[in-house]
């Protein structure tokens, strides 16, 4: 059975385009982005863009694409045993159509990973397929928001997601 993400949070306005691997079980279960309690993006989000924890999940969407952010996944569709993206079976992704959706959101200057997943299954599944401008666009890894990743403290992290989205 593969896991599915859900459809992305943008309007026409977007300027930054987050990209994660897949939703994990409980974001699956709940039908939202980031809705593992110890998942720090929507803490990151709130300190960043008013999008915390503390509201509604609609709400923190509307906040996102008030301030020009798009939410999305590489993966379309993919098989994962659990919510780790090392489990992700390399051979069952099926990615999203990236380039389309950066041909109808224009204004997208920069690509952001949530974390080195995100990334690597990006470069060796989108890239290659990309037009040579949506190449071209600016493209940052920043430490991943999972509660798997947590080597990393949240200071440090919120710190890296500022210096890039804030600029």
């Amino acid at each position: 059975m593969h896991d599915t993400c859900f459809p992305p949070i943008a309007d026409a306005h977007a300027r930054v385009l987050i990209l994660g691997s897949l939703p994990g079980q409980i974001s699956l279960q709940r039908q939202q982005y980031y809705a593992h309690p110890h998942n720090a993006f929507w803490k990151i989000m709130g300190r960043l863009f008013g999008a915390g924890p503390d509201l509604p999940y609609a709400e923190r969407a509307q906040r996102l694409v008030q301030n020009g952010i798009a939410l999305w996944d590489v993966c379309a569709a993919a098989q994962r045993p659990g919510s780790l993206d090392t489990s992700i079976v390399h051979s069952s992704v099926v990615p999203n159509d990236i380039a389309a959706f950066i041909e109808t959101h224009p204004g997208i200057g920069l690509v952001c990973f949530n974390g080195s997943k995100a990334a690597d299954l990006y470069r060796r599944l989108v890239l290659p397929g990309l037009p040579t401008e949506t190449r071209s666009i600016r493209a940052e890894t920043l430490p991943s928001t999972s509660p798997a990743h947590a080597a990393m403290p949240f200071e440090e992290k919120l710190t890296r997601w500022a210096a890039v989205l804030q600029n």
